[in-house]
């Protein structure tokens, strides 16, 4: 019952509900059908795992705040050229903040680069992605608009990885825990 209080307190507490927008399936809906179904459904914020050009072309003027996915296995190229890190910019923000209205608020540099079932393969090329990456928007006049994340996952808290790869240059401005206890199984 604790844990169900202490979700309700947060849930009052955000501003808006958001989802991550995969493509990775089956039988893909279209862009545009998904976008109904998640103003529908009052969803102002989505996570897009990728750049695809005919998704952020059915988000334009919708209302919902994006950020777009840069995939682990452009780190290696973005960390070592920030003329690809231009160009990806070029492309995958600034036409489609400029020339329709996506509210890009966000980009996600990697998609869980440094889970510990990676062994490591991106640790030397996050951060100078992230630079690179950062340098890209500035350049594009779009570094107060566009923000740069790096999702983490769960298991950074269990691992020195998050540690090694931003050891001198990271430092958290907060930590936020979420505890749950159990008292009683009538509590559920």
């Amino acid at each position: 019952m604790r844990f169900l209080v202490a979700v309700a307190s947060l849930v009052s507490c955000v501003s808006g509900i958001g989802v991550n927008w995969g493509t990775q399936c089956t039988h893909l809906l279209s862009p545009t059908t998904v976008v109904r179904m998640l103003k529908d459904n009052g969803i102002q914020k989505v996570k897009l795992f990728g750049d695809d050009p005919n998704i952020l072309d059915a988000i334009k003027k919708s209302g919902i705040q994006v950020m777009v996915g840069i995939p682990n296995d452009m780190l290696y190229t973005l960390a070592n050229s920030v003329q690809a890190a231009e160009k990806w910019v070029s492309k995958n923000v600034s036409a489609h903040v400029s020339s329709g209205g996506v509210d890009i608020r966000y980009v996600a540099v990697g998609n869980e680069p440094f889970l510990s079932t990676y062994n490591g393969t991106f640790e030397a090329t996050t951060l100078p992605a992230l630079q690179n990456i950062q340098a890209a928007l500035t350049k594009a006049g779009l570094s107060t608009r566009v923000k740069l994340t790096v999702p983490l996952n769960a298991d950074v808290y269990i691992s020195s990885t998050l540690a090694v790869a931003f050891k001198s240059c990271w430092k958290p401005s907060f930590t936020f825990n979420i505890s749950a206890t159990r008292d009683r199984a009538d509590d559920y």
